[in-house]
């Protein structure tokens, strides 16, 4: 993936503002740019298993909805978590998340393939099934590190330490405020939060994740040390 400037993209992160701010170094993902690093990227890995939050907006994700999601989605070979609020990874490395009976979340890998989103995104629903178009509508942050439960203390209402909140579990619930999902999808052995928001109050919410972050050094880091932790056991 070669290093890109902001205004060649097609598409770009609602927080491209901010990223430039920061002075952040860009990659090509498919039709989007998005932070591949800020700064040092062999120092990245480490503040991430710290504390540090990742922009991954530009990442492809969508949703299904209706009282036929759950089984439709299964028939397309969708390997469904158990329960609501839980979430399970797929084979591809893709996530889908549960979040009602009649409700599922679906985000690809952190490198952005995104076959299963395709495939099911060309199906066409079955009658009962609506599709929700969550690359519009959600933004999509990753909080990662031993520190980040402290920090969301500070913030959202549900204690988040690792004891409490199991990998593959997942709340809905407000963060600063915002009503959001939080996923927990560890990077390797790294704790892993991603939110899930309205798209409308991402800058609102990445500046409150960064003021509950200095207390703790924590920082933003790029897609390639998001990348790097999910390779490492």
């Amino acid at each position: 993936m070669s290093e890109q400037k902001p205004d060649q993209a097609l598409r770009r992160s609602p927080l491209y503002r901010r990223h430039l701010q920061l002075n952040a170094q860009f990659e090509e993902l498919g039709d989007a740019l998005v932070v591949s690093a800020y700064g040092d990227t062999g120092m990245e890995p480490r503040l991430g298993v710290s504390l540090a939050v990742a922009d991954l907006c530009c990442l492809p994700r969508t949703g299904f909805k209706g009282p036929g999601a759950p089984d439709w989605a299964a028939d397309q070979g969708v390997e469904l978590p158990s329960a609501p609020n839980t979430a399970l990874a797929q084979a591809d490395g893709s996530l889908v998340a549960k979040l009602s009976h009649q409700e599922l979340l679906i985000c690809s890998d952190m490198q952005g393939h995104s076959g299963l989103i395709d495939r099911l995104n060309q199906q066409a629903p079955a009658p009962g099934v609506y599709s929700l178009p969550r690359a519009d509508s959600h933004s999509w942050l990753a909080v990662t590190g031993l520190l980040a439960a402290e920090m969301f203390s500070k913030i959202c209402g549900v204690d988040l330490r690792t004891h409490k909140f199991a990998q593959g579990q997942v709340a809905q619930t407000s963060i600063a405020k915002i009503n959001g999902v939080i996923v927990r999808h560890d990077l390797g052995a790294t704790p892993c939060f991603h939110i899930f928001s309205d798209i409308a109050s991402t800058e609102f919410l990445w500046d409150c994740l960064l003021d509950a972050m200095e207390e703790h050094l924590g920082v933003a880091i790029g897609v390639a040390a998001i990348r790097s932790l999910a390779a490492t056991e």
